[in-house]
């Protein structure tokens, strides 16, 4: 079977089942696991996260060139020639990926039109099925049930090493201009890690709020991990957060746990990575020994 993924989420499901040797096209933002880097590239962005602060892209993304659209555009004929037969994408989230309007579109211009499976989890549960889910589309569910058997191991041993542990109040942040919480899947990994999760639910698509409402909640943690930022790139910006009125009287800030995390990798995507972030949590929140151990790429704390 050869498989288009337009969703680097699903790239990680691929990758999972042991599927990559079917993997014949990717987006731009697929980046794991290395070995990817040699499948075509269909897609590219309209604007540049790499060079533009959290308010610009903001901007993009709410100006009128974008409102109720993709930010990415799918090369249509690059597609066809690749001549897929199953096109992984999902209807979630406009900005995160490309949507699935413009793939199915892209997809009746050819003249064979391919599968288009959406994968659009909101919350922990829902991710570890799409592990079962595109287990049968690709036909091999037997390997499905063995991953997300292991999957749901690791998150029941998180439990177990945060069992019984005063939990501390956690804000997490998914984007630093203007201030979003992290939703959906997020708050349940930082339950799953034995911390309270804050101003947002689970499942939750999230809005924008104002630096009052992280005052009030008085977090004695704070994660920070804007969609699509390394802790390199999140680094850069992170005075957005620290001269805002009221910083550093913060209880997280006073107690040195404010933290940047690998967003994309861990939190941002709804793949089976989102374990390994639960397992960083615990690390973080607890001091739970994590195999591997956490690296300064994966959380690093602010001094």
């Amino acid at each position: 079977m050869r498989i288009v993924s337009l969703l680097p989420a699903a790239t990680d499901l691929v990758a999972t089942l042991g599927q990559l040797g079917n993997l014949v096209g990717r987006t731009h933002e697929c980046d794991w696991p290395p070995e990817i880097s040699a499948v075509p590239v269909v897609t590219t962005a309209e604007i540049d996260p790499g060079s533009s602060s959290s308010r610009e892209i903001s901007d993009a993304v709410g100006g009128s060139a974008h409102r109720g659209s993709s930010l990415y555009s799918v090369d249509v004929e690059q597609l066809a020639e690749l001549a897929p037969d199953l096109v992984l994408t999902q209807d979630l989230c406009a900005v995160c990926a490309v949507s699935y309007t413009r793939v199915a579109d892209a997809v009746r211009m050819m003249d064979a039109g391919p599968r288009v499976l959406s994968l659009e989890p909101r919350t922990l549960a829902e991710v570890l099925g799409c592990v079962a889910t595109l287990g049968d589309a690709l036909g091999v569910p037997e390997v499905a049930a063995e991953r997300d058997a292991g999957l749901r191991q690791r998150l029941a041993d998180v439990r177990a090493g945060v069992a019984g542990r005063a939990r501390p109040r956690v804000v997490a942040l998914e984007w630093l201009d203007p201030l979003w919480p992290a939703g959906h899947w997020v708050p349940e990994q930082i339950t799953t890690a034995g911390g309270a999760p804050l101003l947002a639910q689970p499942g939750e698509h999230t809005e924008p709020m104002p630096w009052d409402a992280v005052l009030d909640a008085r977090p004695d943690v704070l994660l920070v991990l804007p969609c699509g930022f390394s802790p390199d790139r999140t680094a850069d910006e992170l005075d957005v957060l620290t001269t805002r009125p009221g910083w550093a009287q913060l209880p997280a800030v006073r107690a040195g746990q404010v933290w940047l995390l690998d967003g994309p990798s861990y939190f941002n995507r709804p793949g089976p990575r989102v374990v390994r972030g639960a397992e960083i949590l615990a690390s973080i929140l607890h001091d739970v020994p994590a195999d591997p151990p956490v690296t300064g790429a994966e959380a690093r704390q602010v001094r």
